[in-house]
Formats: C-alpha cells, sequence, structure tokens
C-alpha cells in the first residue's frame, strides 16, 4: 500500500515554506524539484481524501443511510478539483514570474515521475500533473515535453502487498460462495443469509458452468474490496473456465437490503450483465481501490469489450479515465482514415455533435447561439450538464466527459462539419492550416437516435424501444430529474437495445416542475389554435400535451399509450414529486430480474 498524509483536504495542515523565484540564489534545477515535489505532495493529500471519502460507502451502507451515500457521492466528485486549486496556487507563489518556464516544467516533469514510480496509483498521478500543467497553460492540443501524453511506465510498478484479489477453491460451487462469504464479515451477513444465499448462488453457478460442458475446477477469484453504488454492494470475482483460450468467467454478488435484512439478492455470470453494472449509463463505483492499474486488469479480464477507459470511469477515476480515452483516440487516428462528420439524427438546435464513423465516440459543441424554440444560454447548458454529472444516472444517462481546447488533425474533417462549426460555434472553434482547435467540447459514447431506430428496426425491435422509451422516462423520474424535452430525437438505443437519454440542454429537477391537467377551451377557435389558450410559465408541463409531439406511427402510439398511459397525466408526475419530497429515494436495479436469486424467508 502506498503510504498516505495522516491528514485531509478539509484539515488546516502544515507545510514547510518553499524558496520563490525572487531568492536570486534559487537555481532552475531547485525550482523544478521544488515543483514537483509540491504537486507529488497535493496528489499524495487528493488521493488520501478520494480514499477517506470512498471508505464512508461501507458504514453509510450497513446503516442503510441512503441520503448520506448520495451526498458523499457528490462530495468525491469535488475532491480533486479542490486539490488540483491548491497544487495550483502553491506553485503560482512557488514559481511567480517564472510560472511558465518552460525549462523548469520540463524538469519538473522528470523528476516527479521519480517521485511516483513506486506509488501503487502512478498513472493517477501522471494525470494529476497534466492538470498542473493544463491549468497553467492552457495548453491547446497536447503537449509531450511538459505533459504525460503517454506513461512513463511501459509496465506498472511491481505492487507492494500482493493482488488486489482472493483466490478461493472448494470441492462445490456451494462451499466456494460459503467460503466467499465467510470472508467478508464487514457485511454482517447472518448465518441463516449465507447459507442460503451460498445454496441459492451455488446452484446457479452449477447450472451456469454446465452449459459450457467443461469441467473447470471449482475455484474463482474475487476483488478483496467490495463496490457500492446507491442502495447495493457487490463482490466482484471470476471463474477460471480452464479452456485452452484461459477464459474467465464473471461472477458478481449482489447484495441489497430487505425487509430490513441484508441478503444476497442477485447473481451476475454473463459478460453483458456485468457490462451493464459498469455500465456509461451509471453513476461511479465507490471502490477502495488502493492499486486501480490492477484493479482495471482484473475488471478488464471479465469484460474484455469494455475499454480500460470506461472501466476506470466507472471506478471513479473519471480523469484518468479521460486520459485513457485521449490515448485510445490517438491510436485510433493513427490507424484509421476516415472522417468527421456530422452525426447521424437531426441537427441539433443547442450543439454542434459530429462523430467519426469508426469510433464509437461523439463530441458535442455548443452553439453561440440556440436556434429557436429553444431558449438557453452557454452557462444554463454547461450547467446542466453538471448537474447530470453529479446526479444518479439510473442507467438511463450517457456519462458526458468534458474537454478542453481540444485539437484535431484539419485534414480529417469533412467539409461540410468544418463550415457548420465555423458558423454555428465560432466561439468554440478556430481553424489554422494543419489544426482545428476547439476551445470547449463534451464526449459521449454514440448510440442511435430513438427516432432514426423506430423507421429501421423491424417491426418486434421498435416496439420493444418504444416500451424502454417509456420505461427511461420513469426510472429517470423517480431519480429527480425531467428530461424537458420527451422527443424521441434526444434519446438513443444503445448496442445492447437499451433506451438511454443524452440531450440534456432542458433537464432539470422534477422537484422544481408544475404538472398541470389541461384546462377546457374557451370555445372551438381557442382549441384550434396554434397558441396554447392558457397561459404557460418556465417549469410548467402539461403531460396530456406529449403524446402530440412524440412522432410515433399510429401501432406504436397505441402500445405507448398502452404501457406508459400514466405518464400522459399530472397526477402521475404528482405523486412522484410528493415521494421525492418526503425524502424518500429509489435506486433503479442495474440487473434484470432473471438475475436474483430465489428470496430469502426469514425463519
Amino acid at each position: 500500500m502506498s503510504a498516505t498524509p495522516p491528514h485531509s483536504q478539509s484539515q488546516v495542515t502544515w507545510r514547510p515554506s518553499l524558496p520563490t523565484v525572487e531568492d536570486a540564489s534559487v537555481s532552475t534545477s531547485r525550482l523544478a524539484k521544488e515543483t514537483a515535489r509540491v504537486i507529488a505532495d497535493e496528489f499524495a493529500a487528493y488521493r488520501h481524501a478520494f480514499r477517506a471519502v470512498t471508505q464512508r460507502a461501507l458504514g453509510r451502507f450497513r446503516q442503510q443511510d441512503w441520503q448520506g451515500m448520495a451526498a458523499d457521492a457528490k462530495e468525491r466528485l469535488s475532491v480533486r478539483a479542490q486539490s488540483v486549486d491548491e497544487m495550483v496556487a502553491q506553485i503560482r507563489d512557488l514559481l511567480g514570474s517564472r510560472l511558465d518556464d518552460r525549462i523548469v516544467w520540463v524538469g519538473a516533469k522528470a523528476v516527479y515521475s521519480g517521485l511516483i514510480d513506486r506509488r501503487d496509483d502512478w498513472e493517477l498521478g501522471e494525470t494529476f500533473f497534466n492538470s498542473a500543467t493544463r491549468k497553467i497553460f492552457t495548453t491547446v492540443g497536447v503537449d509531450a515535453e511538459i505533459e504525460f501524453v503517454h506513461s512513463d511506465h511501459a509496465d506498472p510498478p511491481k505492487p507492494a502487498d500482493g493482488d488486489v484479489f482472493r483466490r478461493y477453491g472448494a470441492e462445490t460451487w456451494i462451499e466456494l460462495i460459503e467460503r466467499i462469504l465467510d470472508d467478508h464479515p464487514e457485511l454482517e451477513l447472518s448465518a441463516e443469509v449465507r447459507h442460503h444465499g451460498a445454496v441459492a448462488a451455488g446452484m446457479r453457478i452449477a447450472a451456469h458452468m454446465a452449459d459450457f460442458k467443461i469441467q473447470a475446477p471449482v475455484s474463482a477469484d474475487v476483488v478483496s474490496e467490495l463496490f457500492f453504488r446507491g442502495e447495493r454492494a457487490y463482490l466482484v470475482g471470476r471463474i477460471p473456465l480452464a479452456d485452452p483460450a484461459g477464459t474467465w468467467l464473471p461472477a458478481v454478488l449482489c447484495f441489497h437490503h430487505a425487509d430490513g435484512e441484508l441478503i444476497v439478492d442477485a447473481i451476475l455470470l454473463t459478460e453483458a450483465d456485468v457490462r451493464l453494472l459498469f455500465s456509461y449509463t451509471r453513476s461511479y463505483f465507490h471502490v477502495d481501490a488502493q492499486r486501480p492499474h490492477d484493479l482495471v486488469q482484473f475488471l478488464k479480464s471479465i469484460m474484455p469489450h469494455k475499454s480500460r477507459a470506461e472501466i476506470y470511469i466507472s471506478t471513479g477515476f473519471h480523469k484518468h479515465g479521460k486520459t485513457e480515452l485521449y490515448r485510445h483516440a490517438l491510436r485510433h487516428r493513427a490507424a484509421s482514415a476516415d472522417l468527421y462528420q456530422q452525426a447521424e439524427g437531426a441537427r441539433g438546435l443547442v450543439m454542434v455533435v459530429f462523430t467519426m464513423p469508426s469510433y464509437p465516440v461523439v463530441f458535442k459543441v455548443i452553439k453561440d447561439a440556440c436556434e429557436y424554440p429553444k431558449q438557453c444560454t452557454r452557462r444554463e447548458v454547461i450547467d446542466r450538464y453538471r448537474l447530470v454529472f453529479e446526479h444518479d444516472r439510473a442507467g438511463r444517462l450517457i456519462d458526458a466527459q468534458e474537454y478542453e481546447y481540444l485539437a484535431l488533425d484539419r485534414r480529417r474533417f469533412a467539409s461540410e462539419l468544418l463550415d457548420e462549426l465555423l458558423v454555428a460555434a465560432a466561439n468554440s472553434v478556430s481553424v489554422d492550416a494543419n489544426r482545428v482547435v476547439i476551445k470547449h467540447c463534451y464526449a459521449e459514447r454514440r448510440v442511435t437516435p430513438l427516432d432514426v431506430y423506430v423507421r429501421r428496426a423491424d417491426p418486434v425491435a421498435a416496439q420493444a424501444a418504444v416500451v424502454d422509451y417509456g420505461q427511461a422516462i420513469k426510472d429517470l423520474a423517480v431519480t429527480n430529474l425531467f428530461p424537458g424535452d420527451l422527443l424521441l430525437k434526444n434519446f438513443g438505443v444503445t448496442r445492447q437495445g437499451r433506451v438511454v437519454f443524452y440531450d440534456y440542454d432542458e433537464v432539470l429537477l422534477l422537484t422544481k416542475c408544475r404538472f398541470y391537467t389541461l384546462p377546457e377551451p374557451l370555445d372551438d377557435a381557442a382549441e384550434t389554435a396554434a397558441e396554447p389558450w392558457f397561459g404557460v410559465s418556465d417549469n410548467d408541463v402539461y403531460p396530456e400535451e406529449f403524446i402530440h409531439f412524440l412522432g410515433l406511427r399510429p401501432e406504436l402510439r397505441d402500445l405507448f399509450c398502452q404501457r406508459h398511459g400514466d405518464l400522459l397525466g399530472a397526477e402521475y408526475w404528482r405523486s412522484i414529486q410528493r415521494r421525492l419530497q418526503q425524502g424518500e429515494l429509489f435506486h433503479v436495479p442495474p440487473y434484470a430480474e432473471g438475475n436474483r436469486l430465489p428470496p430469502y424467508m426469514a425463519s
């Protein structure tokens, strides 16, 4: 385990006095060393504070303190930014007029690389250094001399204290699960619950393994630390399949409180189910990862089709996830030849959205002025994306990563896209002979727009998407979010066929809305008029009107009304509001009903 300082971000700490540039005797090399030491110390303080918040999760979970869990999730998102601000302030004081002296920073990078060389979280440390240089230099693109564009480590440092997982073996799968549960007394499971959970999960594994017709050993590796999110906790493991390819099968035990008793609620045994658990549409896990690299490697072994970037992000290290995304994008661009072009679907009124067909990411740039009938400022759009970033995404909101001063190869832009960017987003985009520089944008996982999907899909798939569309709206509602704009074009369908929401410029808290029943028209003329015959203020919502603007063909519209007709009445929304205002918290399960184990019945 890496040593961490015995203080938290919130405490006043003693810091040694630093030399300043005004001291004539201070050499460039000493300034480089002191700059590196400031960054290394603040990185250690950040990691200590981050882990301190993360470690509260067990207590919150055992006490069923879901309000506290939600508050911790929000607090933890701000810990790194606070550390970066403190670090930059110290460096400004230290370097003074030599703040942007590149020779100092080239030396600082080399010294810093040595300072973090034996840390278990060295890769996070490299990204932390990048935050300092980008904040101070406002770097356009990347600068390999003063940033860790690529890691200094060809291979990760050797861990100091063993693996991030424990290995278990037994005679039967039931006995194996019993040993795993016995090894986690911190969960405080009753003996009856442990036995019931071991029998139910062990039998489920045995049946699943029989499908492979391979005589696999009864063994498993399980991550030592628990994963927490919302009202659930998880033990994440893997089972060796003993085939020539060395395949690992996932085995994730899911814990949930039911009727006051903590139970083993479900087990996930397929990559698809585990990928959904770690989805980019879910909030970040709280897991006390001392060695993030090794944890990511373990998770990658059971989710080989999920990128390392997404795994880092899902485990709470979203800034380093951005670094991994960028590195992956560099490798992809070097190996591809297609152009950035306008994204599929209806043109945005607030954003210019573009993508590269061979790369599963879209980039969203805020327009200088939104188009009618949208009415929002740039600041409002940014604030709403921040709201989503801090909110429970319930498996229905795509995670958006924010980038500044992104420099892309001009030759890789379709002319139509470049023209649109320069006309609609000139304040955010500049072009020189070789580069397109985007001052601010968001990157999101690309999905198929729902309106496009229902036009192309076969009838069965289209019907399933429309039903899930209604469920997506309900899932967002119980987490206190109202999309604002329910048009199909603002929703998308993932590769797994799940409907998600991605257009956040009108999103707001459900409890801030006012839901009304349409008043009766005064006469026939009023009913057919282009403008409403009743007053409408900001945040006023008339659910009866939804169905007229969705653009569903008749058979799909009828299906929506049949399955989700309650969404078209004000009372549904008011009832959710009342429950939220009374302090009730809802958490949408991240796994299907079929993954649940037979219910435990207390004797």
